[in-house]
C-alpha cells in the first residue's frame, strides 16, 4: 500500500508529468542530433587520375577513414561511394608473427548473423589443413562484434540450387617419405631456392588425387567432408619442401544452367614439351552438385611470356584468381602474378571454355575478391602494398576506377615484401544490400589505447551508387 507521503495530488502530477515529456523531448533531440552526426560524413570529389599497371606504386583515393566521395571521370560524375569508418573486430593481445592475425574472411551464419574469421597458425605448407582460425559474430549487419571465439561458427559456402552448401577443403599436407609415389614429369626451383617435383594427378595415389570438399545439406548443423572425382587427363600435383599437400583453391559459382564452375589455382599442366605449364588456373564444371569434376577451361600464360611484371621478371604464374559470373552470363576472372606486381583481367563469354587474352591493369594487387551487386557495379578488392578497392560501371570488368586505399602505406622495394607491409593484403567481401557490401582486412599497424602497435581485423561497410547506368 502507498502511504500518506507518496500521494501526489492531481494538479502535482500533471506537472511533473509535463516536467518529464520536456526531459524526453531534449533528450531525444539530443540523441537525434547524435545520430545524424554520426550518419554525416565528410564529403570530397576526386577527378580520374588513371592510374593502372604502367603506374608508379602510390596510395590512391585516401579513404582511411568514414568519406564520401563523388568520383568523376572525364568531368562526369560516375559513382558516389559512402565510405564508413571502419569498425574493429578484433586486436592481437601481443606481437604476432607472419600468418597470426591475418588472411581474414566474413559469411553468414545459418542464423544470418555475419561472421569474420581469421588465421592464427604460421603460414608454412605443413600447417595446411590443420588451420587454427579465431571468430567474432555480428548482430547487427557489421556495426558491432562479439568477443573473439575459438569454436566455429557453421554458415557461409556456396548455396547450391536445393539449398545444400559446399565448400571447398584442404585436407593435412602428407610428407613425402610416407608416399608411394610415380616418377616425376619435372622438378624446378622457386624465388626461396626450393625445389618443387611435379607429377601427373592421375598417376599418383587415390588419397592425392580429387578435390576434397565439406558438404552441408539442408537442415543440417555440420559439415561433412567429402574426396570427389576430378577428371583432368593433364592435370599435374606438386610436392613442395619434402611435403605433398592437395590444394584446389579458388572460387565457385552457379552458372545460368544450375551447374557449378570453379576457378582454381594451382592448375597446373603437362605440357607438349614435357615441363609443367605454371599458369596455374584452370576452370572445372560439375551438374552434379560437386560430386564430379569435369575440365572445362583454363586461362594460358605463353603469349605473355615476353612481357614483364613490376619486378622486372617474366610472367611466368598467373595464381589467386577472382572469379565471378557477371549478370550479362560473362565470366571475369582476376589473377595475381607476384608479390607487388600487376593483376591482369580475362573474360570468357562461352561458360569458361575460352578466355581472352589477359590484360594487366593495375601495378600491384594480391588476391583478388570479386563482387558485382545488384545495381550493377562490379567491386574488386586486393591489397599489397595496403588495401584498395576499385569499382567497374561497364557490366564487363575492362574498365575501373583509381584505388581507394584503406589504409596508408610505404612501399619499400625489398625481397621479402610482407616485412614491410601495412597488412597481409588478404580481404573479404559480403555482400548486405542492392548496393552495399562489407570489407574485410588486416592492419598490421593498429594502434592500441595504450599506444601499443598491434595487428587488428576491420570491417567496413561501403555503399556504392552509380550516377550512370550500369551496362
Amino acid at each position: 500500500m502507498w502511504s500518506k507521503k507518496s500521494k501526489i495530488s492531481s494538479s502535482n502530477f500533471k506537472s511533473l508529468i509535463m516536467k518529464n515529456i520536456k526531459i524526453i523531448i531534449i533528450c531525444a533531440a539530443l540523441l537525434g542530433c547524435n545520430v545524424a552526426c554520426k550518419t554525416h560524413l565528410p564529403s570530397k570529389t576526386w577527378d580520374e587520375a588513371g592510374y593502372n599497371a604502367d603506374s608508379d606504386i602510390v596510395p590512391g583515393i585516401n579513404g582511411y577513414k568514414g568519406l564520401s566521395i563523388n568520383y568523376k571521370r572525364n568531368g562526369k560524375s560516375i559513382l558516389t561511394v559512402r565510405l564508413e569508418d571502419p569498425v574493429i573486430v578484433g586486436v592481437a593481445a601481443k606481437e604476432e608473427k607472419w600468418g597470426f592475425f591475418q588472411f581474414p574472411g566474413i559469411y553468414r551464419s545459418l542464423d544470418n548473423a555475419i561472421v569474420a574469421k581469421w588465421n592464427m597458425c604460421p603460414d608454412d605448407i605443413a600447417f595446411y589443413g590443420k588451420w587454427d582460425e579465431s571468430y567474432s559474430i555480428s548482430n547487427d549487419e557489421g556495426k558491432s562484434w562479439s568477443l573473439t571465439q575459438k569454436e566455429p561458427v557453421i554458415g557461409g559456402g556456396l548455396i547450391l540450387p536445393d539449398g545444400d552448401r559446399i565448400e571447398i577443403n584442404t585436407p593435412p599436407s602428407l610428407k613425402v617419405e610416407d608416399l608411394q609415389l610415380p616418377k616425376p614429369v619435372w622438378s624446378n626451383k622457386d624465388v626461396y631456392g626450393r625445389e618443387i617435383v611435379y607429377y601427373k594427378h592421375s598417376e599418383l595415389p587415390k588419397v592425392l588425387q580429387g578435390v576434397y570438399l565439406n558438404r552441408l545439406t539442408k537442415g543440417s548443423a555440420s559439415w561433412t567432408m567429402e574426396h570427389e572425382v576430378l577428371n583432368d587427363s593433364l592435370a599435374v600435383r606438386e610436392s613442395d619442401w619434402g611435403m605433398f599437400p592437395v590444394t584446389w583453391w579458388g572460387d565457385m559459382r552457379i552458372s545460368a544452367d544450375g551447374s557449378i564452375i570453379a576457378g582454381i589455382y594451382p592448375g597446373y599442366i603437362l605440357g607438349e614439351d614435357g615441363t609443367v605449364d605454371l599458369s596455374g588456373i584452370s576452370f572445372y564444371r560439375s551438374t552434379d552438385k560437386g560430386h564430379t569434376w569435369d575440365y572445362q577451361g583454363r586461362i594460358s600464360i605463353p603469349a605473355l611470356q615476353s612481357e614483364t611484371n613490376g619486378n622486372t621478371l617474366p610472367v611466368v604464374c598467373f595464381y589467386e584468381p577472382g572469379f565471378e559470373i557477371l549478370s550479362d552470363g560473362s565470366f571475369l576472372c582476376v589473377m595475381r602474378t607476384g608479390d607487388v606486381s600487376p593483376m591482369y583481367f580475362s573474360r570468357s563469354t562461352d561458360q569458361g571454355r575460352t578466355w581472352s587474352k589477359p590484360e594487366a591493369f593495375t601495378r600491384n594487387g594480391v588476391l583478388p575478391r570479386l563482387l558485382q551487386m545488384d545495381n550493377g557495379v562490379i567491386v574488386l578488392a586486393s591489397g599489397r602494398p595496403g588495401v584498395q578497392l576499385r569499382f567497374c560501371t561497364d557490366g564487363k570488368g575492362e574498365k575501373w576506377t583509381d584505388p581507394f586505399e584503406m589504409l596508408p602505406f610505404e612501399y619499400k622495394k625489398k625481397e621479402l615484401y610482407y616485412e614491410y607491409s601495412a597488412t597481409c593484403g588478404y580481404t573479404g567481401l559480403l555482400s548486405v544490400g542492392p548496393d552495399s557490401f562489407l570489407l574485410i582486412y588486416s592492419d598490421f599497424k593498429y594502434q592500441t589505447q595504450t599506444g601499443q602497435i598491434r595487428k587488428a581485423i576491420k570491417v567496413r561497410h561501403v555503399v556504392v551508387t552509380p550516377i550512370v547506368t550500369c551496362k
